[in-house]
């Protein structure tokens, strides 16, 4: 792949550091990307690996826009309010940069399709908000053999972690064996978050 100008232009301050050069810039327009969940997490994941030139970034949420989102979650704006966020990010990420690929999923993540959904891609990024997805993401991951990060957030805490099962690591179940009890993790409208911890 060669560069045009305007591309070495666009990534310059990144290709000039020890490490990446034309050689690294080349591995991130041909790496894709697949992001669960287009909310707090996903929101400032999406817009660095975009603004960074990775070639496909794959996004999964069914949900909409709404208005109480929009004090974390970055990629929407007031008037996508209503729109699938799928959708809304897209049109953030393409107007960031035209030149990467984005692939939308607006439909539920199940065991159905996870697996097929994540196939294609070098790696998995969870930011979903519940233990039920984050499992089913972390399953999908390890018989895909997938490199996954997970994060989560609440209140005034984060925390991000890197699962390589596939390389003699351990998985997300590795960690917690099985998801909570109902209603023993409080969600972000019941306990609150700082929009500045979602990235």
């Amino acid at each position: 792949m060669k560069f045009s100008g305007e591309q070495i232009h666009r990534y310059s301050r990144q290709m000039i550091l020890p490490g990446i050069g034309g050689k690294g810039q080349r591995k991130l327009a041909e790496a894709r990307v697949f992001i669960m969940g287009a909310g707090g997490l996903g929101s400032p994941a999406a817009l660095y690996l975009a603004a960074a030139g990775v070639g496909t970034i794959g996004l999964a949420d069914f949900d909409r826009v709404e208005l109480h989102n929009l004090q974390r979650q970055i990629l929407h704006r007031t008037p996508d309010v209503g729109l699938l966020k799928v959708e809304s990010a897209r049109k953030t990420l393409q107007a960031l940069n035209p030149e990467v690929n984005i692939r939308v999923y607006s439909g539920r993540v199940t065991s159905a399709n996870a697996r097929e959904m994540i196939r294609e891609y070098d790696l998995v990024l969870d930011g979903s908000d519940n233990f039920p997805t984050r499992f089913l993401i972390n399953d999908s991951c390890f018989f895909e053999k997938k490199t996954l990060i997970s994060g989560a957030i609440l209140r005034f805490d984060g925390q991000l972690s890197t699962f390589k099962p596939h390389a003699g690591g351990p998985c997300y179940r590795c960690l917690i064996p099985y998801p909570p009890p109902p209603g023993t993790v409080p969600s972000c409208q019941e306990a609150g978050i700082l929009g500045a911890v979602a990235g």
